[in-house]
């Protein structure tokens, strides 16, 4: 039996991971999937059948992102996160636990995995389905379903907490992460996709400028990544809008007309803003 570094969702006790589930010492018990990732979002957390991403974008995501469209965006965040992990004193990760909040299907949390070898690495998502497709590829990580708003997770536990595209829960953030550590945070810059919204909108728009303020947490950088690519098909295009906040609210025109392009270019734009917990 092993120990995780997810705790129980429900008394925040240290849970026990067994064959096909893990228990904490007041017996509360959680399905292990066959991958090997762990359910640990309650039913009365559920604001849905099948919260989080469907297997369309999970897919879609999957083959973007392993096509290498947004690799300049990986190796960035691998960079901040090793300068994280030498500023503590870690500089392979030994001893370090890094947690990806809404990991998706595990692209970048699989990136940090490498860059600091000896780390423990988690990744959590409430998309089962995400979760499922991170752990049946990634085995050395340890993966759950779960909420940012109720991270399963020990007060004060983690050293470095990266959070690409996924909701921001500054409070459970701030009690997580250890005083001294690090939250490395991915906001989309003012330009990020706009040849995609060229497309999608008669009047496309910029995205707001990100504030850099938040409760618990000292500001220290903002490190901007920008590149151009070129999407050469509406297959490739849907799937990149699988990936955006525009597939929840973009007329049917609007998505045809992505669907029928014949390749675009577009900047794409991340800033990674990073902070030490106060």
């Amino acid at each position: 039996m092993e120990e995780m570094n997810f705790c129980c969702p429900l008394c925040g006790g240290a849970l026990v991971r067994q064959e096909h589930r893990a228990v904490c010492e007041k017996g509360h018990s959680f399905d292990v999937a066959r991958q090997g990732y762990v359910h640990l979002l309650p039913v009365n957390k559920m604001h849905s059948k099948l919260p989080g991403d469907s297997r369309e974008m999970v897919e879609g995501r999957r083959r973007f992102l392993e096509a290498g469209y947004y690799k300049a965006f990986r190796e960035k965040l691998e960079e901040l996160a090793a300068g994280c992990a030498s500023a503590l004193g870690m500089p392979q990760g030994e001893g370090l636990l890094l947690c990806d909040a809404g990991c998706g299907e595990g692209y970048y949390t699989a990136g940090l995995a490498k860059t600091l070898p000896q780390a423990s690495v988690c990744g959590f998502d409430i998309s089962k389905l995400a979760v499922k497709a991170a752990a049946g590829k990634y085995k050395e990580i340890e993966w759950a379903v779960a909420s940012s708003f109720a991270i399963p997770l020990k007060d004060r536990s983690v050293h470095v907490l990266t959070d690409v595209f996924s909701p921001l829960a500054v409070e459970e953030f701030a009690r997580v992460v250890r005083p001294g550590g690090y939250f490395l945070y991915a906001v989309p810059g003012e330009r990020h996709l706009y040849g995609m919204k060229e497309i999608l909108y008669q009047e496309p728009y910029e995205n707001p400028h990100r504030e850099t303020e938040y409760a618990g947490f000292r500001f220290v950088e903002r490190a901007a990544v920008r590149e151009d690519i070129w999407v050469p098909d509406g297959k490739t295009a849907m799937d990149l809008f699988s990936m955006t906040p525009y597939y929840w609210k973009t007329g049917v025109e609007g998505v045809k007309r992505l669907e029928e392009t014949q390749g675009f270019s577009t900047e794409i734009a991340f800033d990674f803003l990073v902070y030490q917990k106060q």
